[in-house]
C-alpha cells in the first residue's frame, strides 16, 4: 500500500510504498477514501524539514538543553549519531481520516466489517486505528464532509473549554481550516461570533457564514471589539499560527473583565502580567480532540471514561461534529478547495510553503484508489524491498536473521549492529509497515511485513531476533523455537513468573528435538571495558572468590503514561533495565543469585518503581548492590560499576574509561562509550555459523530473570526472597 510520510531532516514528503497493517486486538483495520490535509500542521512539519540545523535547534530550545546535557554525559559522537538518527527517522502524515472498515480486532463489538467510519488515521491506503479513535458516519453524510470530523473535534474542544453561554460574544483569532469551524460552532451556539484575519478570501468566506469579521491589518481590533461590545469580548478562541505574541496581548486587552482566553492554535507566550492582572482573565490552552486524547488507557487499553463523569470525551466530540454534519448546521462544503488523488499529493505539498493550489485555499482533500479486494479478503502484508539473487541466498546453517519489532532501539541499535557483525538480514516485521520498511531500504534488508508469522514460517531464517514490547516477549520466544529458531530477544526474557515457567518448558522441548540457542540482549558484559575487568579479576571471577560489585544506573525519568512503566505491558523499569545490572554483576562473580532483597523511594513503592536500591546474595558469598535511580541529573554519567575483591578496586565509568586500584601493571583504559552491542552480535553470528556453546547458559538467563521477578516480590513482602 502507499503512505505519505514527511523526512524532517530534508523536508521532503514522501509516498512510501510499504506493507499494509494487520488488525489487532481492540483496533479497526481501514481501507482508507478520503482524508483532509491539515494545511497548518502539515505546512509546520514541512517548514520545519526544510529548515536548517540552526533553525530546527532555535525552534527547540528544549531539546539543544537536552542535547548538551547527554554530550556531557555520553560524549559528542554518540550525541551527534542520536541527534542525525531521530531526524533520520520520517513522520507519518495526517490525522483527519474517512474509511471502510475490513476488519475489526477481538474486543470490538460495536463497529462491523463494511461500516464506514471516520478517524484519526494517516494518510495511508490502510490504517489500523483503536477503537476509541473511530466513529461511525451517518448515511446522509459524505465522506469528503466526515473527513472534517477530527479538525472539527479539536475547534469544538476549544468551545468546551471556553464554556461560552447563549448572547455571549467570542472573538475567534485565525480563520484558517480550524477557526472557520469553530466559528460556525459559536454560531450555532448562540453566540455573536467576530472572526479575525489578514486574508481577505478568508474573511469573505467568514462572513458568507453569517460571521462578523475584522481584518487586524486594516483596523485597530482591540478598539473594534470593544466598541462593538461595550465591555470586551467575554471569551477570545485564537485558532492562529504565529510566533508572534502580539496575538495573546490584543486577546488580552479585547477581553472583558474577568474573561475567558483558549488557546488552540500555536503562538508566543510571552504574556503581559499587567493585561492579565487588572482585568483577573483566565487562560487555558486545549489539547487536541477531547478528554482522552494522549490518555493509553483510553485511546490503547479501550478504557471509556463514564458518560455522567466526563460528558465529552475526544470519540463524543467527533460523534457530535458527525450529527452537525448529518442536519446541515455545520456547513463544510464551502471550505472544501480541491479534491486531489493520492497520486497527485504534490499538487498539495509541493505548494505547501505557500498555499496549497492557489491563494486562498482553505481544506484539500485527497482521494483514495478504489478497493481491489473486498472487505474481510486476506490483504497482502509483505513488501520485498530489493530482491537478491538466489546465488547469494545462504543456506539454513548461514546465520540468516529475521528481526521481529522495529522501534526505536531496533532502528538506533540493534539493526546496525547486527548488520555491522555481518549477519544477512533477510525479513523485518513492524506492525504499522512503515518503521519496518524504512529500515529495510536503509539496512539492506530484503523483506518488510506486518506479520510475524512471516519470519516463523521462513525456512531460510535461522536467528529469529525479537525486540517488541516487553509483555509479547515471552509468547515471540516460545513459537520462535516451536518454529526451530534460535532466539535472540531483548530483556526482559519474561514479566510474569508464569512466562519464565512456559519459556523453560518450551526450551527443553525444543533443545530435545534439536539444540536451539536462546539469548537475552545483555550486551554490557561484552563491552571491552567489561571483558577487561573480567580479564583483570583473573580467578575471582572464576566463581571461587567471592568480591562486592556496586552498581549505578542514573536512569533518568522517562514520563508517567510510558508503557513501560504499566506492568502488564512493560513490566516496569527494574525488570526491563535493572536486570542487565543483575546479569552483568552475575557475570563478574561467576556465579548465581540466590537471594534478593529489594527496597525502594516512597513511602507505598509500587512494583513499577523506577528509584530502588536491590541487595543480591550469592552462591559463592559474594554480593551485589544495584542502584537504580530516575531522580538524578541527566548531565551526570549514566551508568558506573564498583568491583572490590582481594584489596583491590575496579572503577567502571559509564563503559568509556576503567581505573584499577591495586593490580600490578594496570592503572587505566579509556576510549569511546561501547556498551558491547556490535560484539554480542559479531559472537553470536559467529558461534550461529561455526556451532559452539550459546554465548550465555541458558541457565544464567533464567536466574537472572528468577531474581528480577524475586526483587519485585521482595518490594511486597518486604523481606529478602529466596531465587529458585
Amino acid at each position: 500500500m502507499y503512505q505519505l510520510i514527511q523526512n524532517l531532516k530534508s523536508g521532503e514528503t514522501v509516498l512510501e510504498t510499504v506493507p499494509a497493517p494487520q488488525v489487532r486486538a481492540g483496533h479497526v483495520l481501514i481501507r482508507t477514501r478520503r482524508t483532509l490535509v491539515s494545511l497548518g500542521t502539515e505546512r509546520m512539519l514541512v517548514d520545519f524539514g526544510k529548515a536548517n540545523l540552526l533553525s530546527k535547534a532555535r525552534q527547540q530550545p528544549d531539546k539543544v538543553k537536552q542535547v548538551i546535557e547527554k554530550i556531557q554525559s555520553d560524549g559528542l559522537l554518540p550525541t551527534l549519531e542520536a541527534v542525525f538518527r531521530k531526524l533520520d527517522q520520517p513522520l507519518p502524515l495526517g490525522y483527519c481520516h474517512v474509511g471502510e472498515v475490513v476488519a475489526v480486532g477481538t474486543g470490538v463489538t460495536d463497529i462491523a466489517i463494511g461500516d464506514r467510519v471516520a478517524s484519526n488515521g494517516q494518510h495511508a491506503e490502510m490504517v489500523c486505528v483503536p477503537r476509541n479513535l473511530v466513529a461511525k458516519i451517518p448515511d446522509s453524510v459524505s465522506d469528503e464532509q466526515a473527513a472534517f470530523t477530527v479538525i472539527g473535534a479539536i475547534g469544538l474542544q476549544g468551545i468546551r473549554l471556553i464554556n461560552p453561554t447563549l448572547g455571549e460574544t467570542i472573538v475567534v483569532v485565525g480563520l484558517g481550516l480550524i477557526g472557520l469551524l469553530t466559528a460556525q460552532l459559536l454560531h450555532l451556539n448562540g453566540c455573536r461570533v467576530v472572526g479575525l484575519d489578514l486574508d481577505d478570501h478568508k474573511l469573505t468566506l467568514a462572513r458568507s457564514l453569517g460571521i462578523e469579521t475584522l481584518n487586524p491589518s486594516t483596523i485597530d481590533v482591540v478598539k473594534a471589539v470593544v466598541d462593538l461590545t461595550g465591555v470586551g469580548a467575554d471569551g477570545v478562541l485564537i485558532t492562529a499560527s504565529t510566533k508572534s505574541d502580539e496575538v495573546m496581548t490584543q486577546a488580552a486587552r479585547m477581553s472583558r473583565k474577568r474573561g475567558r482566553i483558549v488557546l488552540v492554535g500555536v503562538v508566543g507566550l510571552n504574556l503581559s502580567r499587567a493585561d492579565f492582572f487588572e482585568k483577573e482573565l483566565t487562560f487555558q490552552v486545549s489539547c487536541s480532540y477531547g478528554p482522552g486524547r494522549y490518555d493509553a488507557d483510553y485511546e490503547q487499553a479501550g478504557h471509556d471514561y463514564p458518560l455522567p463523569f466526563v460528558r465529552w470525551t475526544e470519540n463524543r466530540n467527533f460523534q457530535t461534529i458527525l450529527h452537525l454534519l448529518s442536519t446541515g448546521q455545520l456547513r463544510v462544503e464551502p471550505l472544501i478547495t480541491e479534491v486531489v488523488p493520492l497520486a497527485n499529493y504534490q499538487q498539495i505539498y509541493g505548494q505547501m510553503n505557500g498555499s496549497a493550489s492557489g491563494s486562498g485555499s482553505i481544506a484539500s482533500l485527497l482521494s483514495y484508489p478504489e478497493a481491489t479486494t473486498r472487505p474481510g479478503e486476506q490483504l497482502g502484508t509483505s513488501v520485498r524491498v530489493h530482491q537478491i539473487s538466489a546465488g547469494t541466498r545462504l543456506s539454513q546453517s548461514a546465520g540468516v536473521v529475521g528481526i521481529i519489532g522495529a522501534g526505536n532501539f531496533a532502528g538506533s541499535t540493534l539493526v546496525p549492529a547486527l548488520k555491522k557483525a555481518g549477519a544477512t538480514l533477510q525479513t523485518i516485521v513492524s506492525a504499522n509497515g512503515l518503521s519496518g520498511t524504512l529500515l529495510a531500504k536503509k539496512h539492506g534488508i530484503v523483506n518488510s511485513t506486518t506479520r510475524y508469522q512471516d519470519v516463523l514460517d521462513d525456512p531460510t531464517i535461522d536467528l529469529c531476533v525479537i525486540s517488541t514490547r516487553h509483555n509479547s516477549h515471552a509468547k515471540l520466544v516460545i513459537e520462535a523455537l516451536q518454529a526451530g529458531k534460535h532466539v535472540f530477544v531483548e530483556k526482559p526474557l519474561a514479566i510474569y513468573e508464569d512466562e519464565l515457567t512456559d519459556v523453560i518448558a518450551a526450551q527443553q522441548a525444543t533443545s530435545q528435538a534439536g539444540e536451539r540457542m536462546v539469548l537475552v540482549g545483555f550486551n554490557r558484559r561484552f563491552s571491552p571495558t567489561v571483558q577487561k575487568a573480567k580479564a583483570l579479576l583473573g580467578g575471582s571471577a572464576s566463581g571461587t572468590v567471592p568480591m562486592n560489585i556496586i552498581a549505578t544506573m542514573n536512569a533518568g525519568v522517562i514520563p508517567a503514561n510510558s508503557w513501560v512503566h504499566d506492568r502488564t505491558m512493560g513490566g516496569g523499569r527494574i525488570l526491563g533495565e535493572a536486570c542487565h545490572y543483575i546479569d552483568l554483576i552475575t557475570y563478574l562473580t561467576g556465579s548465581h543469585v540466590t537471594a534478593v532483597c529489594m527496597n525502594a523511594m516512597g513511602k507505598n513503592p509500587s512494583e513499577t518503581t523506577d528509584s530502588a536500591s536491590i541487595l543480591l546474595r550469592y552462591d559463592n558469598g559474594a554480593t551485589g548492590v544495584i542502584n537504580y535511580f530516575a531522580n538524578g541529573s541527566k548531565a551526570y554519567a549514566k551508568e558506573r560499576l564498583e568491583v572490590y575483591s582481594q584489596e583491590r578496586t575496579l572503577i567502571l565509568d559509564n563503559f568509556k574509561s576503567l581505573k584499577g586500584y591495586g593490580f600490578n601493571g594496570f592503572s587505566s583504559q579509556s576510549g569511546g562509550q561501547d556498551k558491547g552491542h556490535t560484539e554480542q552480535f559479531r559472537r553470536l553470528v559467529h558461534s550461529l555459523r561455526t556451532g559452539g556453546v550459546p554465548l550465555i547458559p541458558f541457565a544464567e538467563l533464567v536466574n537472572t530473570t528468577a531474581a528480577t521477578l524475586a526483587a519485585l516480590r521482595s518490594l511486597q513482602n518486604g523481606g529478602w526472597v529466596t531465587v529458585g
